[in-house]
């Protein structure tokens, strides 16, 4: 047994890390938190000091009694999680859960897994930081009391399973507010004027007038004088200009650029970040601060001056702009700077790169740039053209990275030709195209990001599973719409004569962006109105300062939380008691035949139309369909619904019937159900389409083999290419031609898949019905019959009995409940 214990979180770091230690030192991991408040209680002491009852989940029983057991062999336990808040934690929970003495446990903390940090952080360890696990423990707490007490307000107020969170509920809000800007946007439209000259050597460039016309006939009438007129050149400017290198990475920067160029979602780029430290790779990910060390800055620059010359270094210190910055000291670089790529896996290699490139760019020089400005005149009007242009002088470090901009509009200089004042120009042709005012952006998971740093909600561990979570909960979605085509019109002058012509565009595209569903905007508008101070944006901001303030040890934790619980707890009740019920109920008009109201609601299975009042008691509902929402369905596109479900015909003696469901619209075709296309209208799908639809359906699932005696199909689902043999799902790899498969491929992928099944077994006692089986991710499964249990990562499968197993099986078994004897009562 060795002296040292050394316990992190996570098993890849503790791989990492047991590679740099001696023989003297065991690594250990907790798989994360090894304690947390109860999942099925409150477990807060709202009545006294608000002290949390923390406890040891069932899959985490197993690891405490193995760190226990090793904790009590080890002369010195070194409590090695991560250097921020939660980190600090762990420690705590460790040292409290193993029971661990004063002198015989260590803290070590560092910033990036390599052998120098490790073995720095040994030589200078110290306490636990309780000023940090207060701030962590007063987090947890105000979250759980706003999750735990609202959600229970939703559930009766507007639909069983909903939740809200403190962070989740804001960032809802800012989409939803985004949202209704978009909608109740009022678009304008104007003339934009563009002209094309060419100077004395034949060289072009393009200008245009700064303001747009009003209106196609001021713009015509422009266009017009211009026939036959002289331009030149009134005013040249030519300044010097310098662009200067961004920060390196913090949290927030890096999932925002990681979405722009590399088109990761928030989630991904956190994971991918966690792999590269885990395997020193990079420091640690989750930072406010864009500070580089001493030994960074250095290294750096030596790679700098190696592979572009002295002239590109500039060594610089940048400041954090971020409200409360906190967490780690340091931004996200590589662990060395010499390593300018890895080769670990496509999407690792990538972050990497961009890690990289940011890192050396930070400490590049400025690039030198010559920025010209001019204006054309002309004889016939006051009208002045503007053009701009730049010259890259010295690149600097847009030899290496350029960051990235959320706007695609973004325009960028281009260069001009050599022009003199005075000099007289050739008209090639001057446009006025019909633009229009565009609404705000929607919100992407990176400008959303941006937005929540900006104004001081969340910290760099919350946004990837508050973006997450609000998508899981189904109060936000990535949008699927393209757009829709619209029309406008642009004039043109050539020579001597305007012409006009029709041309298109798409708009209205949100395509990956967050657009808040029916649930999403009914939420949030019961909690604005009955919990204004919990969404406001300078509320949940200052409660991010306090968390600060309490890790610095000026604010006591469970003063902040008392304060917060008293007003907020009050709130609750009055609500729970005298809110209305909130559904989102919109009255679209009256039914043109009947008179009856025709209203727009939340129902129990989503949104849905009903014509008939609150009260009538034959009122009749329709779905809505999955592109169509609560606030914005038109009366008329509401009494569509009715006319589905339609029969449009006979096909192979069974009636063809278009309908719409929970999930969307489909046809039904006997005992075949087959969903439309995404995008297609029910209403216009008639029988030849559908016939159409139902043969392709029959096609797909006709078989193409038949082995052992039971057909073989196939077709392509979430996870790409399979057959399905024997009620038995098999993936097709890229080794085979899935739309050539011969008899020989088909028979080689049932039996690899049959040995495989038999291969993942490793207990099988027939007798009982009862075996244990490899599953996914590492883990073990019990099974027997419908009952599926599945293990912790710690347990040692292999090493199971029979008695063991089914002593699982009796826990994981409901109880039949027994029925009461009737008794009555003597006369």
């Amino acid at each position: 047994m060795a002296k040292n214990l050394v316990i992190v979180e996570s098993p890849a770091k503790a791989k990492t890390i047991e590679k740099f230690l001696g023989k003297d030192f065991q690594v250990e991991s907790s798989f994360g938190h090894i304690a947390d408040l109860p999942s099925k209680e409150l477990g807060i002491n709202v009545e006294g000091d608000f002290m949390p009852k923390y406890t040891v989940s069932t899959d985490k029983k197993a690891v405490v009694k193995k760190l226990k057991d090793l904790a009590k062999k080890a002369d010195t336990v070194w409590l090695a999680s991560d250097e921020d808040r939660e980190g600090e934690a762990i420690a705590w929970h460790l040292y409290e859960q193993l029971k661990l003495k004063e002198e015989q446990t260590k803290r070590i903390v560092f910033h990036e897994i390599t052998k120098g940090a490790i073995l720095k952080a040994v030589e200078n360890p110290r306490s636990i930081n309780y000023n940090l696990v207060n701030a962590q423990q007063a987090r947890r707490v105000l979250d759980r009391l706003v999750g735990y007490e609202l959600s229970p307000v939703l559930w009766r107020k507007v639909k069983g399973g909903l939740s809200a969170g403190r962070v989740q509920s804001v960032a809802v809000r800012l989409i939803v507010e985004r949202e209704r800007e978009i909608q109740n946007f009022e678009t304008k439209a104007s003339y934009r004027i563009d002209a094309e000259f060419v100077n004395k050597e034949g060289k072009k460039f393009k200008a245009k007038l700064p303001k747009n016309f009003e209106s196609r006939t001021k713009a015509e009438a422009f266009l017009n004088s211009c026939i036959g007129t002289e331009f030149s050149i009134s005013d040249l400017k030519k300044t010097p200009a310098k662009k200067t290198p961004a920060a390196p990475f913090t949290t927030s920067t890096l999932q925002q650029e990681a979405s722009r160029k590399l088109y990761f979602p928030v989630a991904k780029t956190m994971m991918m970040a966690q792999r590269l430290y885990e395997a020193g790779l990079i420091t640690y990910m989750r930072t406010d601060s864009v500070n580089l060390s001493k030994d960074a800055k250095e290294a750096t620059q030596a790679e700098i001056i190696s592979s572009y010359g002295e002239k590109y270094s500039k060594p610089r210190n940048f400041k954090t702009k971020a409200k409360g910055a906190q967490e780690a000291h340091e931004a996200i670089r590589p662990t060395t700077m010499s390593q300018q790529s890895i080769s670990v896996d496509y999407d690792q290699d990538r972050l990497y790169d961009l890690i990289w490139k940011r890192t050396i760019a930070s400490q590049m020089s400025d690039a030198q740039l010559e920025r010209t400005n001019i204006k054309v005149e002309n004889s016939t009007n006051d009208k002045i053209f503007t053009a701009s242009g730049q010259m890259i002088k010295f690149d600097g470090f847009l030899k290496v990275y350029l960051e990235g901009t959320d706007n695609d509009d973004d325009e960028q200089d281009g260069m001009l030709p050599t022009l003199t004042v005075g000099e007289l120009l050739k008209n090639n042709y001057i446009t006025a195209t019909e633009r229009y005012t565009q609404p705000p952006y929607r919100f992407t998971e990176a400008s959303l990001v941006k937005q929540l740093e900006e104004l001081g909600i969340g910290r760099p561990s919350t946004y990837a599973p508050t973006i997450s979570t609000v998508q899981n909960r189904g109060y936000v979605e990535k949008g699927t719409i393209e757009g829709i085509e619209r029309n406008y019109v642009q004039l043109k002058l050539k020579g001597n004569e305007v012409n006009s012509k029709k041309l298109t565009e798409k708009v209205g595209s949100d395509k990956g962006k967050l657009v808040p569903t029916d649930i999403g905007n009914i939420v949030n508008d019961f909690l604005v109105a009955n919990f204004d101070n919990v969404l406001d944006y300078g509320f949940t901001a200052k409660v991010e300062s306090d968390f600060d303030d309490i890790a610095e040890g000026k604010e006591d934790w469970t003063t902040v939380i008392r304060d917060f619980y008293k007003d907020f707890h009050s709130t609750v009740e009055y609500v729970a008691e005298n809110a209305e019920r909130e559904s989102g109920e919109r009255i679209l008009g009256d039914h043109p035949e009947t008179g009856r109201t025709v209203l727009v609601r939340l129902g129990k299975f989503g949104p849905m139309v009903q014509i008939g009042d609150r009260e009538d008691e034959d009122k009749i509902f329709a779905s809505l369909q999955p592109d169509q929402n609560l606030g914005t369905i038109t009366l008329e596109e509401a009494l569509d619904l009715f006319l589905l479900p339609k029969t449009v015909g006979n096909f192979e003696e069974e009636e063809v019937i278009i309908s719409n469901g929970r999930f969307g619209p489909y046809i039904r075709f006997g005992k075949m159900f087959v969903s439309l296309p995404k995008g297609e209208n029910p209403l216009e799908v008639d029988f030849e389409r559908a016939v159409e639809l139902i043969k392709e359906k029959q096609k797909a699932d006709a078989p193409i083999a038949e082995y052992e005696n039971m057909p073989v199909q196939k077709g392509v689902g979430r996870f790409g290419p399979f057959i399905k043999w024997n009620n038995i799902f098999i993936n097709v790899n890229k080794k085979y031609d899935f739309d050539n498969l011969t008899f020989d491929n088909i028979v080689e992928l049932i039996e690899t898949k049959k040995q495989k099944d038999i291969d993942k077994v490793i207990h099988n006692w027939e007798e009982e019905g009862i075996r244990v089986e490899k599953a996914r991710w590492g883990r073990f499964n019990v099974i027997k019959g419908k009952i599926k249990i599945e293990l912790p990562k710690t347990t040692e499968a292999e090493k199971l009995t029979l008695e063991e197993v089914k002593s699982m099986i009796e826990k994981k078994t409901p109880k039949k409940k027994t029925a009461r004897k009737k008794t009555t009562k003597k006369k």
